[in-house]
């Protein structure tokens, strides 16, 4: 390892120091990355946005250990980076903050401040768990549109009591959201969001909506709040 030495000079990080850093930076960030994948809840995982989170941290780091105290190594590693273009965009903020806290483990254990990049780790790591397990920030959605057509006219007034009977027995909130005439005014396109009493019922609501005369094409979509399309 004496090679080691003699190609380092002035006031560069010595090897050891160097490679613990890196260690530390690696470790850590597989962490926050682990969390990552644990809390993520959506359809657009990306397996290089986990993976850019370790090797990012890798890569602030040896910048923070190769610019040391040395401003004019600084200013040019600078540089250097607003040179580069990043083309890919990341669609949920979330995913910006974990690599924005991967990359910020980098920088403090490329500084040697240890205790900054595990405290910060470990909160982050923490903190992301806590917000997961708690539902931090949710908000009640509707289950999902429910649509079906009716008759027109007379017809229609003399089924709509008991499609309000069925959506009232079934569903815990429902709302119009869509009303519509269709096949030249002969049946009205219904469109409901709704929130149904016990997952169990979506079917037998659908059921009990296509056994009523009069009422067609009955089709419930789904929409899970938590998935991001």
């Amino acid at each position: 390892m004496e090679w080691l030495a003699t190609v380092s000079h002035g006031e560069a990080v010595e090897w050891r120091k160097a490679l613990i850093s890196l260690l530390i930076a690696f470790g850590l960030t597989q962490g926050i990355a682990g969390v990552y994948m644990l809390t993520f809840r959506g359809l657009s995982y990306s397996r290089t946005v986990v993976q850019s989170m370790a090797m990012g941290s890798i890569i602030t780091c040896m910048l923070m250990l190769a610019v040391g105290n040395n401003i004019a190594a600084g200013i040019g590693i600078a540089g250097g980076i607003t040179a580069i273009r990043f083309r890919t965009t990341m669609r949920d903020p979330r995913d910006v903050v974990f690599v924005f806290a991967s990359l910020a483990v980098g920088m403090a254990s490329g500084a040697q401040a240890y205790g900054v990049a595990i405290a910060g780790a470990a909160m982050f790591a923490g903190a992301s768990l806590l917000l997961h397990a708690t539902g931090y920030g949710s908000r009640r959605q509707p289950d999902g549109l429910l649509r079906f057509i009716a008759p027109a006219g007379q017809a229609g007034a003399d089924v709509s009591g008991t499609i309000a009977a069925i959506l009232s027995e079934h569903c815990r909130t429902f709302s119009l959201v869509t009303l519509r005439e269709a096949a030249q005014g002969t049946v009205m396109e219904h469109a409901y969001q709704i929130s149904v009493r016990h997952p169990d019922l979506r079917s037998r609501l659908v059921a009990s909506l296509q056994g009523v005369p009069g009422v067609e094409d009955v089709s419930l979509m789904l929409q899970e709040p938590t998935l991001d399309l």
